[in-house]
């Protein structure tokens, strides 16, 4: 394909939903999918200054934005965000699932199971959820799905069962859809986070459970020695979205510095 036949990276109509646009990581996500010519539609559970703040960084650079508030573990809430964006803006061509929880980090055998079962309904539910709601959207757009897991479901870390264990669920639900939607056209992938200076990173040095000899310990397993970005780990969740994928589905795609090799 020459670079005058070459598609562009996202349809013209419609637009891209992103769960969890307030956080660091759905926020870089957002800001590069309206860089790249999409209007954005974003959820947030918690946080609206942050989710202003999102939706301002999208209407400058040139798009437009459509915002709600809604709690993942409601289908009825979900289906109804995902049907009033495919309104506003004609369709849904992308959705990216990239909510996350704040997770106390504990070992498996001091894990209250209500927090087990929180963490559960709010990701792998939410997912789920999501994936129900944008799916009619994105067989009529022959579009693509994106979600955000973890490394460690290849390299487990002590005391990260509640990133792990909702995670790897996800990845499965990616990979279904993948081999189950294809038939439509629709695509579906994972990217797998590492440690991060954005989003989450910030309470969990906080409580703690980002002390700096786990910090330290963490860059050492890394292959390039240091924690990433936002926009690094967007970059790559933009390109799986976008036509230059067009012939990956049902691939994770680590973003990690090297950890998870």
């Amino acid at each position: 394909m020459t670079t005058a036949e070459r598609l562009p990276d996202f349809p013209v109509g419609g637009c891209a939903v992103v769960i969890g646009g307030s956080g660091g990581i759905g926020r870089a996500i957002a800001v590069q999918l309206a860089g790249r010519g999409c209007d954005v539609a974003f959820s947030y559970f918690k946080g609206t200054a942050r989710a202003n703040e999102t939706a301002s960084l999208v209407r400058s650079a040139g798009q437009e934005v459509h915002v709600g508030k809604v709690d993942l573990r409601e289908e009825a809430e979900v289906r109804r965000f995902v049907d009033e964006a495919a309104e506003h803006f004609g369709g849904v061509h992308t959705a990216v699932y990239a909510a996350g929880p704040y997770i106390p980090m504990r070992f498996i055998s001091q894990q209250p199971a209500a927090a087990f079962r929180e963490v559960m309904e709010h990701d792998t539910f939410g997912c789920f959820n999501l994936i129900q709601a944008v799916l009619p959207h994105l067989r009529t757009a022959k579009g693509s799905f994106t979600a955000l897991v973890t490394p460690a479901i290849r390299r487990y870390a002590a005391r990260d069962i509640l990133s792990a264990a909702p995670k790897a669920a996800i990845e499965a639900l990616v990979k279904g859809l993948a081999a189950e939607e294809g038939r439509f056209g629709v695509r579906a992938n994972a990217v797998g986070v590492g440690v991060i200076t954005d989003g989450l990173y910030h309470a969990l040095v906080e409580s703690g459970d980002f002390d700096q000899r786990f910090l330290d310990a963490s860059r050492q397993v890394m292959a390039l020695k240091r924690l990433g970005t936002a926009d690094e780990v967007a970059e790559g969740v933009v390109f799986l979205a976008s036509s230059r994928a067009r012939w990956i589905t049902g691939q994770t795609l680590m973003i990690d510095g090297g950890y998870a090799l």
